[in-house]
């Protein structure tokens, strides 16, 4: 393979409309291997998928249009409590996280060179980054107990940060908002996707290891919940896409919600904090974008004669900071135009970093379908590669003489059912982000008229992004 090395009544019938909506949301869906790659051009009547899902988001728009806006906020509030956690385990998991993250940096730097069997670059790429963001966009912030820096902090802060005179560390000034974080994103986004080796073993335990480390200095210098969450963007990310998940936390008590129901709650982000969820989308939606012919076709690059990664540093530099900026530039734009038909003067940093909300089922469903292939194939060699991280013959796990099926994404049938779960991923990922968007709509503006009419312009932006996500699936690319 391929890859990134180099290459009521009224009630009932509200409630059965959004059910079959957020239903579809949950059905299954989406370095050398790569989840753009496929051997394969998809040979299907891609025009049809593309008017159909276009035509599911507008008609979505109508129906919420129509809607009573107190029976959909009913709908959107219930809750179903199931059970009561405790927080003392959690320095126990994060402590564990840690020494997981030490034995793979390990094994990257003293382990073997191939990136399909060593473990580092498998578990950082493939089940880090493409299945646990799945896994926090169903089951909740799984992450806060997971993370290599929870337990490290509680127990060097114990141990080194005790001070007589009974100071309190210094805080991350707020007029950096989330930026620290959409840097470091974008730092993170440009060594996966243009960087030349990102795969390599060594490379990424070192970027990975230095990472950690800063990371965690930060945490003492600032603190753990300062730096955390407006600093490290791995748990920002993670925190922003665990309030899709229809588990919720407060404080000890677990229930259970409608997909995406605590977005309705979120309070606006500032400036920054919609940059890095619009980062979030356009980086992956770059991602596809830069394998296609048609983009390399842009700069007189033969897709046929594919010169690899090194090759094309500037150009897709240059495509990942225009993808952002495009991207902003529209979405600003339709809030803009939508305040306007609205006729409501609200302040465009708080309508834009309350609607922006509504991007996170999208940016959601495009990682699921841009990764799905990944996920499939890589998740195996994972599962081989953890059980001899240092290629010493082990089989700590027994899975390392498994035999990994890459058949599972080739061929006509596994290309169709590939093509409609992704394809259906994305038009229910965008369908959800109306919904939302109009929950949202309806905390700026009271009046149903003036909510739908301020939704109009960022519906056609979702349908227009559909058009787009579901033409990255079907085009044809290298590798």
């Amino acid at each position: 393979m391929s890859g990134r090395t180099e290459g009521g009544v009224k009630d009932r019938g509200v409630g059965v409309i959004l059910a079959l909506a957020t239903t579809l949301a949950l059905l299954p869906t989406p370095a050398f291997a790569h989840a753009s790659d496929r051997g394969h051009v998809l040979l299907l009547p891609t025009g049809y998928y593309l008017v159909g899902g276009a035509f599911a988001v507008a008609v979505s728009f109508l129906v919420l249009a129509l809607l009573p806006p107190a029976a959909l906020d009913r709908f959107w509030r219930r809750r179903l409590p199931l059970l009561t956690l405790s927080d003392s385990p959690r320095t126990i998991a994060s402590l564990l996280s840690f020494a997981g993250f030490a034995i793979l940096i390990a094994a990257g730097i003293f382990g073997g060179r191939d990136p399909l069997s060593n473990p580092l670059p498998l578990v950082i790429w493939t089940l880090l980054w493409a299945g646990f963001t799945l896994l926090q966009g169903v089951f909740g912030d799984l992450w806060s107990w997971l993370s290599p820096w929870y337990g490290s902090w509680r127990v060097a802060s114990r141990l080194f940060s005790r001070r007589s005179d009974g100071r309190h560390p210094p805080r991350l000034s707020s007029w950096l908002g989330f930026w620290p974080a959409f840097v470091l994103f974008l730092a993170f986004a440009w060594f996966e996707l243009i960087d030349p080796a990102p795969d390599d073993p060594a490379r990424l335990a070192y970027a990975a290891g230095l990472y950690w480390l800063v990371s965690f200095i930060a945490m003492l210098i600032f603190g753990y919940n300062d730096w955390s969450k407006r600093g490290e963007f791995l748990t920002i990310f993670f925190s922003m896409v665990a309030r899709f998940a229809p588990l919720e936390r407060r404080e000890t008590r677990l229930s259970l919600c409608w997909p995406g129901a605590k977005l309705l709650a979120a309070e606006p982000l500032p400036l920054s904090g919609t940059a890095f969820l619009l980062l979030a989308l356009s980086s992956v939606s770059f991602d596809g974008l830069s394998k296609t012919f048609f983009w390399l076709g842009l700069f007189g690059v033969n897709p046929l004669e594919y010169p690899g990664r090194t090759a094309l540093i500037g150009i897709g530099s240059f495509g990942l900071v225009l993808t952002f900026v495009l991207l902003a530039a529209v979405f600003a734009l339709a809030v803009l135009l939508g305040q306007r038909l609205a006729g409501e003067r609200h302040l465009f940093g708080k309508t834009a970093g309350l609607l922006v909300w509504s991007i996170v089922p999208i940016a959601l469903a495009y990682h699921i379908a841009h990764y799905l292939t990944l996920l499939l194939v890589d998740g195996q060699y994972a599962l081989v590669a953890l059980s001899d991280p240092f290629a010493q013959g082990w089989n700590l796990f027994g899975t390392a003489n498994m035999m990994v099926e890459a058949g599972v994404v080739a061929g006509a049938e596994s290309a169709w059912w590939l093509w409609n779960i992704q394809a259906g991923v994305i038009i229910a990922g965008h369908v959800l982000a109306v919904l939302v968007a109009h929950g949202l709509a309806w905390r700026l503006h009271p009046q149903p008229s003036r909510a739908a009419l301020s939704q109009l312009p960022l519906t056609l932006l979702m349908i227009a992004y559909t058009i787009f996500g579901l033409w990255l699936l079907a085009t044809p690319t290298v590798g």
